[in-house]
């Protein structure tokens, strides 16, 4: 019955979100805000809503490692399994704004993370743990990014026009959807931490286990269906506008809100995977700088990257 209860959670969570996409996209365009930004803010803060969901869940109930293995394992899923697939299925143009602020923001926020769980190497505390302060302190990164959305959203109004909006796009049709969506997202959340958890001690695997490899491959799958689906229609600004911004809200947002929450323990063993995150956004960031493009070849290296980062993270287990 688990098995059956975590099918359903993962479909409600990927129907809602395809929904909470699709009306809050609406109602970015009928603000006349700019594609990229869509793809930044929007659509980004959309498909990052099944782990902002889970992982919350998960630490008003008590098994607050899954929150921490949910958003690492979705990053690194998104850095290497989404970014390679869209990138094989039609190759990623890369805005000179998205290398030089917008993936070294990533890169900072996955660092301002590593700083604030290391508790026991940098201030001699006895474990290691995702305070209320450190949950502030996130959020307080976050702001500071969305004032720079805002300025960059000011500043493309005045100087570019935006798309015509069709007809068929209108503010009461685009806020049902996106709260239907929001209400699939909210129970599909339940759903999947619950099951999810008893599958994972059915199997003898630890919380932060199922959190980096079954929670976190299932709340990103949204990331996946998005930039997938963005890279078939050739609009590569959103398929990887997406990726960024839902990384950088998954850590700064989810992680942030969960913690001021409850404080979140860390396994030592999120160090490595962590480290990992950090090498996987510098590979991008690499990777976007030639030739102002992730490539298929690039895509094919992001992929491979993923099985062998997820055949280590079995193993060690």
């Amino acid at each position: 019955m688990a098995y059956l209860l975590l099918i359903i959670g993962f479909a409600l969570l990927i129907k809602g979100a395809d929904l909470f996409v699709d009306g809050s996209s609406n109602i970015a365009r009928l603000l006349r805000i700019p594609t990229i930004l869509i793809g930044l803010t929007i659509v980004s803060l959309g498909t990052s809503s099944p782990e902002a969901t889970v992982s919350i869940i998960a630490a008003v109930e008590g098994t607050a490692e899954v929150s921490l293995g949910n958003i690492i394992g979705s990053n690194i899923f998104n850095l290497t399994l989404v970014v390679g697939i869209a990138a094989m299925i039609y190759p990623l143009k890369v805005e000179n704004e998205t290398i030089r602020k917008e993936i070294p923001f990533t890169l900072l926020a996955s660092v301002a993370l590593l700083v604030v769980i290391s508790d026991l190497a940098l201030q001699g505390f006895n474990t290691n743990l995702i305070t209320r302060a450190d949950g502030f302190i996130l959020l307080l990164f976050l702001v500071i990014f969305m004032y720079y959305v805002f300025e960059v959203a000011m500043k493309s109004r005045k100087s570019s026009t935006v798309e015509t909006i069709p007809e068929n796009i209108k503010w009461g049709k685009s806020i049902f959807f996106s709260l239907l969506g929001l209400a699939g997202i909210v129970i599909g959340g339940e759903l999947v931490v619950d099951n999810g958890t008893k599958i994972a001690y059915s199997w003898g695997m630890s919380e932060t286990l199922v959190g980096l490899t079954i929670i976190a491959v299932g709340t990103s799958l949204p990331e996946l269906v998005t930039s997938v689906m963005a890279a078939l229609k050739k609009e590569s600004e959103i398929a990887l506008g997406n990726i960024v911004g839902s990384n950088i809200f998954n850590i700064l947002f989810v992680l942030g809100i969960t913690s001021v929450i409850t404080p979140l323990p860390v396994n030592t063993k999120v160090f490595f995977d962590i480290k990992a995150m950090i090498i996987l956004t510098v590979l991008l960031l690499i990777f976007s700088r030639t030739k102002y493009k992730v490539g298929k070849s690039e895509g094919l290296i992001l992929v491979l990257s993923y099985i062998g980062y997820l055949i280590y993270v079995i193993i060690r287990n």
